[in-house]
């Protein structure tokens, strides 16, 4: 299955009804889930389970421990409400590990690029940061596609990186990962804070392909328009058609600045990095190579003692100032 695209703007009304967010009813595939690919839906047991081992105060922190025990059948499965309809938590049997199901469209766009991402030779390169896919599990009498992943945490949100070191070596695999899309002729067109998770061992990774199209490269610069998306480069408000590889530069620029303002890190030479990165004609914009170069020569010129200082709460202390991110 393919689904590659070389347009002067690309939004038909067949791809928007393959790529749009589904509702499924989850019980429907627990017996496919479950008994022919060996992963498990969570269960209100497993959620009693995990709230008793990991929360301190069930009182406190325990609503989804709440509705779990409310349920009469320790079997019922149970959806975590915070999670959009389309996701669904739960674990593999061989060894307990925590997973995240995704249901899309079977010939959706994050269908095909998770599995190209997902497949060797892409799925080892070293520049491909992409959260770990273990299964993808069609059924095509629905339509439907179901993505198993590694459950990870959104760590840059909730536990900043310790060190300016480890916040840097986040941001080279942004960086690197944005990248190694556009070699692939993929443009994630949603690169935001809240599309990269972490998974406690200094390795971080993008998710959510919703938004995102891959192109056959037979155009050197496609365009979209009226895209939707989480960070919103000005070229999209003034309603142009875009190079989607540039919308991605733009919203890799904020990404980088909103995490130097929410861990406390003030790091002037990203401030200088971004600049030509938010620039308002996206035709002035560096490639993602240019952009990768640049960071990758910027990280020498920082001494060790400011590699391994601790973030801080108040990132302006020595006199440096953020400009403005749009939408912040």
């Amino acid at each position: 299955m393919s689904h590659e695209w070389d347009s002067e703007s690309v939004g038909s009304s067949d791809e928007d009804e393959v790529n749009v967010r589904l509702h499924p009813d989850w019980h429907k595939y627990r017996d496919l889930i479950e008994r022919r690919r060996l992963y498990r839906l969570d269960t209100c047991r497993d959620v009693r389970e995990y709230y008793e081992k990991y929360c301190t105060d069930l009182r406190k922190d325990g609503s989804g421990y709440l509705r779990a025990c409310n349920v009469g059948d320790d079997n019922a499965l149970c959806k975590d409400a915070g999670l959009p309809d389309n996701l669904f938590r739960g674990c593999r049997v061989s060894d307990g590990l925590k997973i995240v199901f995704k249901a899309v469209h079977l010939r959706s766009c994050e269908y095909d690029i998770v599995h190209f991402l997902s497949t060797p030779p892409q799925r080892s390169h070293p520049m491909n940061h992409s959260i770990p896919v273990l299964d993808m599990i069609p059924v095509p009498e629905d339509e439907i596609g179901l993505i198993v992943m590694e459950e990870w945490s959104p760590q840059l949100l909730t536990d900043p990186p310790c060190c300016m070191r480890m916040f840097l070596g986040a941001l080279q695999q942004c960086v690197d990962h944005t990248v190694f899309m556009h070699q692939h002729h993929i443009a994630h067109l949603d690169i935001s804070m809240r599309n990269i998770l972490f998974d406690g061992q200094e390795r971080y990774a993008f998710i959510d392909y919703e938004c995102s199209r891959r192109f056959d490269g037979s155009l050197p610069t496609p365009r979209i328009q009226g895209h939707r998306t989480t960070e919103v480069p000005p070229e999209y408000e003034r309603g142009e058609a875009t190079d989607p590889y540039k919308a991605d530069i733009w919203a890799l620029a904020v990404l980088i600045l909103r995490s130097c303002q929410l861990t406390g890190f003030h790091v002037p030479e990203l401030l200088r990095l971004t600049k030509p990165m938010l620039h308002e004609d996206p035709d002035r914009r560096p490639s993602a190579k240019i952009v990768q170069k640049a960071f990758d020569s910027m990280i020498p010129t920082i001494d060790e003692t400011r590699l391994q200082q601790c973030h801080s709460v108040d990132h302006l202390r020595d006199g440096g100032s953020f400009p403005p991110i749009p939408n912040l």
